[in-house]
């Protein structure tokens, strides 16, 4: 038996563990489950349309779902459940689009390398850090001719460039560019230089007014309109360009939002102090504000990541326009569960790391939100 009634020196106390009756899971399912006669009604209506929904997706999507068929009729002869045949056979064009297939190694490649420049920038305690976050700068150089080739790289158009490797392309180029863009925009709109600070409202209040199908509409024909004849200028940049512009003015309202929380006394400290307005910004005042718009920082690159779908209405195709390419063919029509359920799982598993990686940054800066 213990001696409760030992004496320890201060600070030496050893850590027991917390009494049974405040910790476990049956504690946690009293008290988030079943707390209050509402919440055991909506607890049992939840295991309810569980248990009607759960085991029949299950069914469809594993226990009768069929993975290896050369049409849809082969698969019905096979099951009544998913016919998964599709995405194994269209998986490269799912992925890669139109990409040369004997290049796709460039593309697997690239994946590797951005994750390997991701490291530093999300992750504070990795190796020679300062070292490896120089890579990180240098990888969209590296990236672009990776992917579209030259210095020795046989050349790819980037019409070839489709299915979720576009998505990603647009998707992480306009996350990237729209963010210190639309710092910049956000500290211009609260300048007091009257010309700066009207152009940043005007152009901030003109791309938030339009959708963003509009702008890429603007890019994709109207552009041509304003350039000399012969000039060509690739669609797929032009998509970045606005995908980065539309995106950096909600940016610029996310940032301004969280500069407006920021006390006047923190700015005012840094007068004091003889800091510069660039260096008070830098040191004082953004850190503090870009922490407090982490949440809506990450809902806006959520949203653009998921709005690269709509490159399919100005004629590229990514991973939604290869499954509605798949759908077109006679052998697969009617197949459209599977297609829209595979397409999903793909954003969903990228949208998901966002927003993981953003609840797990607001607890280590400590935003004082409870969770």
């Amino acid at each position: 038996m213990t001696d409760t009634t030992e004496r320890y020196e201060p600070g030496t106390h050893p850590d027991l563990p917390p009494p049974m009756a405040t910790h476990g899971p049956i504690v946690w399912m009293r008290k988030h489950l079943f707390s209050s006669p509402l919440n055991i009604a909506l607890t049992l209506v939840s295991i309810y349309l569980l248990y009607l929904i759960v085991p029949g997706a299950l069914q469809w999507a594993f226990f009768d779902a069929v993975w290896d068929a050369g049409s849809r009729a082969e698969c019905r002869e096979q099951g009544q459940g998913a016919c998964w045949a599709l995405v194994d056979v269209r998986f490269g064009q799912f992925m890669y689009g139109f990409y040369p297939e004997h290049l796709r190694w460039r593309v697997d490649l690239l994946a590797v390398l951005f994750l390997l420049a991701l490291v530093p920038i999300l992750w504070d305690k990795a190796p020679f850090r300062s070292r490896w976050l120089i890579y990180s700068c240098l990888f969209p150089f590296i990236g672009y001719f990776l992917l579209v080739g030259g210095l020795g790289l046989e050349p790819v158009e980037t019409s070839k460039i489709g299915g979720f490797t576009l998505n990603v392309v647009i998707g992480v180029t306009g996350i990237a560019a729209s963010l210190p863009l639309g710092i910049l925009l956000a500290l211009g709109r609260r300048s007091n230089m009257p010309i700066v600070r009207t152009l940043c409202v005007m152009f901030i209040e003109f791309i938030r007014g339009v959708p963003l199908i509009a702008l890429l509409f603007v890019a994709s024909t109207m552009l041509n309109y304003f350039l000399p004849p012969g000039t060509t200028f690739d669609l797929v940049l032009r998509v970045l360009i606005m995908v980065t512009i539309f995106s950096a003015a909600y940016i610029a309202e996310v940032v301004r939002g969280g500069l407006q929380a920021i006390p006047k006394g923190q700015t005012e400290a840094a007068d004091a102090m003889g800091l510069r307005y660039w260096q008070s910004m830098r040191l004082v005042v953004l850190p503090q504000a870009l922490k407090i718009s982490i949440p809506g920082i990450v809902n806006t690159f959520v949203g653009l990541f998921k709005d690269t779908t709509l490159v399919i209405i100005i004629g590229l195709t990514d991973a939604l326009g290869v499954g509605r390419a798949a759908l077109s063919d006679a052998k697969w029509q009617g197949l459209a569960w599977e297609v829209y359920v595979f397409t999903a799982i793909l954003f969903f598993i990228c949208c998901f790391g966002m927003s993981r990686y953003s609840i797990y940054l607001e607890k280590k800066l400590h935003t004082g939100h409870k969770r």
